[in-house]
C-alpha cells in the first residue's frame, strides 16, 4: 500500500485523462451523497442505537462540521503535499470511516465515525477537484469534464435520497454507511494505477491553529445548541459552550489576520460581494439541511412512508433545484446576482412558509409537493449567482481558498442550523406534550408542531439570506465579450468571467 502513495510524474494521455475523470467522478459522488443518504436512515439508527431526540442530529452536524470545518485546510494539504497521495488517503480514510459507522454499536461511536468521514472528505474533495484541474487545463475537454463535475455535485443529493432509501428498505440502514466502502476500494487501485502525482510550486506551512480553532469553535456552539434543549438557554452550561464558541471563532480570525500562510486570507470574505454570498450560504446550508432531515422524520413517522417512498417524495426538491439552476443561468445576464439571489429567498422562504403549515392529515400531492416545488425553485435561483459571486474577483492566488469556502459555508451552515432547528423541535414537541398529554393519540400532533416550528426558522434563515444577497452584493449586470467570442458575464467590481 505504502508504494502507492510515492509520488509518480506519470503524464495523462488523452485515453487516461477520461479514466481520470471516471475514478474523480466516483469519489465527487461519494463525498456529495453521504451529505444526505442517511437522512432517511436516521429515524431507524435512532431506533437501533437508542440515540435521543436531543443527540440524533449529532449524526449530521458531526459529518457537516468535520467536512467544513477542515476543508480548506485540506485543499492545502492536497495542493503542497501531493494530490495523488491526498486523494488515495482520503479515499483509504472514508472507506475505513463508512465502515466504522456502518459496524457503530452506540450513538457515540457512529457520530465519531461521521466525524472521521468528514475529515477525510474535507482532504478527499479537493484533491478531486485538484486532480480534476491539472488533468483538464483547458480547451473544450476541460469544459466537458467540469460539466461532468458540475452535475455530479448537483445530483449527488437527490441520488443519496433515493440510495439512502433503497438500502435502508431493502437491506439496513447500516448499508447507507457500508455502501462507500467497496466503492472506495475500487477508486482507490484505479486511482494508484492511473492517476499521476502532481503539486503546487512552493513551499508552505500548514495553519493547523487556524483549523484548530474554527473547528472548536464551531463544535463548541452545535454542542451548545443542543444542551439548551435540556437545560434551557439561559442556563451556564448553555452560555459557557456559546461564549467559548465565539470566543474561539474570534481567535480564528485573528490567527488568520496574523498568520504569514493564512487557511482564510481574509481579504476574501472581506469582499462585499463575496461577504455577502458566504454569510448567505451558511443561512440557506442551514435551512436545507435541515429541512430534508425533519421532512424525512415527518414522512416516516407522521405519514408512514416507507424509506424508498420517502426518498422518492423528496427528491423533487433537488429536481427542480436544477430545472430552476438552468433558468438562473438566463437570467443573470439580464437581471445580475442581486436581484436573481434576492427573488429566489423570497420565493424559497415562501415555499418553507407552506411546509410549515403541514398537519397530521396533509396530503402530499395537495401540501407537501407544491410546497417542496417551490422551495426548490427558490433555492435554484439562489445557488448558481451564489456560486458565482462567492468566487468572483477574487485573485488567481486566492481561487481555491474562495471556492473551498462556498463549500465549507454551506456546511457549517447546514451543522449550525440543523442543530439549532433540532432544539426548537424538541422544545416545542415538549412543550406541546405537556400542555395536551402525552397520550398516543397526541404524539403525533406534538410531532407535527415541532417539525413546523423547524420549518419556520428555516424559512426565516432563507428569508435572511435573501436580505443579506439584497444589501451586500453590489453588482450590476452587463456583458462582454470575451477573446474567444463568447459572451461571459460579470459584475461591478468584479470583473472575471461568471
Amino acid at each position: 500500500m505504502s508504494s502507492w502513495l510515492k509520488p509518480t510524474s506519470r503524464p495523462a494521455g488523452p485515453n487516461r485523462r477520461w479514466l481520470i475523470l471516471g475514478i474523480v467522478a466516483i469519489a465527487q459522488l461519494m463525498v456529495v451523497l453521504d451529505a444526505t443518504i442517511v437522512n432517511i436512515a436516521l429515524p431507524h439508527a435512532q431506533r437501533a442505537l437508542h440515540i435521543s431526540e436531543t443527540n440524533r442530529q449529532w449524526v449530521v452536524t458531526a459529518y457537516a462540521l468535520a467536512f467544513g470545518g477542515l476543508l480548506l485546510l485540506g485543499g492545502r494539504i492536497a495542493d503542497y503535499g501531493g494530490r495523488r497521495r491526498a486523494f488515495l488517503i482520503g479515499l483509504i480514510g472514508f472507506a475505513g470511516a463508512s465502515a466504522l459507522g456502518a459496524g457503530a454499536v452506540s450513538g457515540d461511536m457512529l457520530f465519531a465515525a461521521r466525524a472521521l468521514q468528514g475529515a477525510f472528505g474535507a482532504l478527499l474533495a479537493p484533491a478531486a477537484l485538484s486532480v480534476l484541474t491539472t488533468t483538464f487545463e483547458h480547451g473544450a475537454d476541460r469544459a466537458k469534464a467540469f460539466a461532468v463535475y458540475g452535475s455530479i455535485s448537483a445530483g449527488g443529493a437527490a441520488v443519496g435520497l433515493l440510495l439512502g432509501g433503497i438500502l435502508t428498505q431493502y437491506l439496513s440502514w447500516r448499508w447507507t454507511l457500508l455502501v462507500n466502502a467497496p466503492i472506495a476500494i475500487a477508486a482507490i487501485f484505479a486511482a494508484a494505477r492511473f492517476v499521476p502525482e502532481s503539486r503546487a510550486e512552493g513551499t508552505t506551512r500548514y495553519d493547523v491553529p487556524g483549523a484548530a480553532s474554527v473547528t472548536a469553535g464551531l463544535v463548541a456552539i452545535v454542542y451548545g445548541f443542543t444542551r439548551a434543549s435540556t437545560d434551557g438557554w439561559g442556563s451556564s452550561t448553555t452560555l459557557g459552550l456559546l461564549a467559548a464558541g465565539v470566543v474561539l471563532l474570534a481567535a480564528f480570525v485573528a490567527i488568520e489576520l496574523r498568520s504569514t500562510h493564512p487557511l482564510l486570507p481574509m481579504r476574501i470574505p472581506l469582499d462585499r460581494n463575496r461577504g455577502g454570498s458566504y454569510l448567505a450560504a451558511i443561512a440557506v446550508g442551514g435551512a436545507m439541511l435541515g429541512t430534508f432531515v425533519f421532512l424525512s422524520y415527518y414522512l416516516q413517522l407522521v405519514k408512514h412512508y416507507s424509506p424508498v417512498k420517502t426518498g422518492l417524495a423528496v427528491v423533487p426538491i433537488s429536481g427542480i433545484i436544477i430545472v430552476a439552476a438552468v433558468v438562473a443561468t438566463k437570467l443573470l445576464p439580464r437581471l445580475g446576482p442581486r436581484l436573481v439571489m434576492s427573488a429566489g429567498g423570497v420565493i424559497g422562504a415562501g415555499g418553507m412558509l407552506l411546509l410549515a403549515q403541514t398537519t397530521v392529515s396533509s396530503s402530499y400531492v395537495a401540501h407537501i409537493l407544491p410546497a417542496e416545488l417551490v422551495l426548490g425553485f427558490g433555492m435554484g435561483l439562489v445557488f448558481i449567482p451564489l456560486q458565482n459571486t462567492a468566487t468572483h474577483g477574487v485573485d488567481p492566488n486566492d481561487a481555491g481558498a474562495a471556492s473551498a469556502l462556498t463549500n465549507a459555508s454551506q456546511q457549517i451552515g447546514g451543522a449550525l442550523g440543523t442543530a439549532l432547528f433540532n432544539t426548537f423541535y424538541t422544545v416545542a414537541v415538549a412543550s406541546y406534550l405537556a400542555a395536551n398529554g402525552h397520550g398516543a393519540s397526541t404524539l403525533p400532533h406534538a410531532l407535527v408542531h415541532g417539525y413546523d416550528r423547524a420549518f419556520s426558522l428555516a424559512a426565516a434563515a432563507i428569508l435572511l439570506a435573501a436580505i443579506v444577497a439584497f444589501s451586500l452584493i453590489r453588482g450590476q449586470r452587463r456583458e462582454r465579450q470575451r477573446s474567444d467570442g463568447r459572451v461571459a458575464l460579470g459584475t461591478t467590481p468584479a470583473t472575471d468571467s461568471v
